[in-house]
């Protein structure tokens, strides 16, 4: 059995469909969890996001795949205890899809650096930590998995609104089930 004490690539290493996959690159966002990103198929850029959670039990989880409807339940969840942190987080992750996102390439890809992604100033990080109280996930995490979720956007449907839309429904108030409803489309619009 893979344990963390093994190198992080090794435990974030899984099978699917007989493929091995092996990570491009994996960091240890905290002590709670381990994120990692692999070759997709979707295009010749496109990349698979997974993670795995420390439990309560002090096991961790399977290897997940995140979806938009998981941070966009966990936003909401944040929202319910501290609105206006939350949509200021909401303008700084709009902010990322407006001046920072652009489609990579394969050989882009393939030099991901997860560090490199996670380089958020501490006054940025300090400055939206209440908000790791609230939810499943805390900030450090929400950030770089909105960036990667971002970046896959971008690469694989470069005019692809689905991120962009579902912030602003977020910051908007939309009704819960038009913001449900716009986090689990399947079609990028």
């Amino acid at each position: 059995m893979k344990t963390l004490e093994n190198n992080l690539k090794e435990f974030m290493t899984f099978k699917s469909k007989n493929e091995t996959k092996i990570p491009i690159s994996v960091i240890k966002v905290n002590d709670n969890f381990i994120l990692g990103i692999y070759k997709g198929k979707k295009g010749p850029a496109d990349i698979l996001i997974r993670y795995r959670q420390k439990l309560k039990n002090g096991k961790w989880s399977n290897i997940r795949t995140p979806k938009h409807i998981h941070w966009t339940v966990d936003i909401l969840i944040k929202m319910s205890q501290e609105e206006k942190l939350t949509k200021q987080f909401l303008d700084e992750l709009m902010k990322n899809w407006e001046r920072e996102i652009y489609p990579m390439t394969a050989e882009e890809r393939d030099q991901i650096e997860l560090a490199e992604l996670l380089n958020y100033d501490k006054k940025t990080l300090e400055k939206f930590r209440e908000l790791s109280r609230y939810g499943e996930y805390n900030v450090k995490f929400l950030l770089l998995l909105a960036k990667l979720l971002m970046l896959q956007e971008r690469t694989n449907y470069p005019k692809g609104k689905l991120f962009q839309n579902l912030i602003n429904k977020l910051k908007e108030g939309e009704d819960i089930f038009s913001i449900l409803q716009t986090a689990t489309l399947r079609k990028l619009r």
